[in-house]
């Protein structure tokens, strides 16, 4: 009976324990984009934290929802071309980016994570590698809501302070931050084509 229960918390707590290690890994892109994002917050940095932190940390969540519930053949129409997404969409951010912080200041219009169309673009592209993540719990028959809700919480609360640290270093760092942010959302995107090309 002790052994019976001793092997039941195993089996609760040792996939909780690897879950939150998943969590904390999908959430590092997200922690690097929230960090260029608070370069360019200019006020309200308190709620647009909560608001990025709430998109990051609600993709991340939705993402392996999706894996899980397509499988193998929802990944296999996206797997060929789901890197080059997100590579595309944070290459072009980025360099737009270190375009607009080297421009005239009348023509400069910094990216805004505040746009709603950037940040929607930007919570795709750091949260492709969640699909497989679904897919891989799928194909080990693991239920997916509480990863998921543990991913997107993590998420969420990286996130929040990546945008709260980016703040503070923006202010210090002025116009090289924007230029930092968006070499930061460049590498992501190589890292991210990389990993799927290899």
């Amino acid at each position: 009976m002790i052994s019976e229960a001793l092997h039941f918390r195993k089996s609760i707590f040792m996939p909780l324990f690897q879950i939150l290690l998943i969590a904390v890994g999908l959430a590092m892109d997200a922690f690097a984009v929230s960090l260029a994002s608070g370069f360019s917050l200019k006020s309200s940095y308190l709620f647009w934290s909560c608001i990025i932190a709430l998109f990051f940390g609600g993709f991340q969540a939705l993402m392996p929802v999706l894996g899980w519930f397509g499988g193998s053949l929802f990944q296999s129409h996206i797997e060929s071309f789901d890197h080059w997404i997100a590579f595309g969409l944070l290459l072009i951010i980025g360099c737009r980016m270190i375009y607009e912080a080297f421009s005239s200041h009348s023509e400069k219009k910094i990216i805004r994570p505040t746009n709603l169309v950037v940040l929607f673009g930007l919570a795709i592209a750091t949260s492709i590698d969640a699909l497989a993540v679904g897919l891989s719990f799928s194909l080990l028959d693991t239920q997916i809501f509480l990863p998921a809700l543990l991913i997107g919480v993590v998420t969420f609360i990286i996130s929040f302070y990546g945008v709260m640290l980016g703040k503070s270093l923006g202010v210090k760092w002025g116009e090289r931050a924007h230029v930092f942010g968006g070499i930061v959302l460049i590498l992501i995107g190589i890292k991210i084509l990389f990993e799927h090309l290899a």
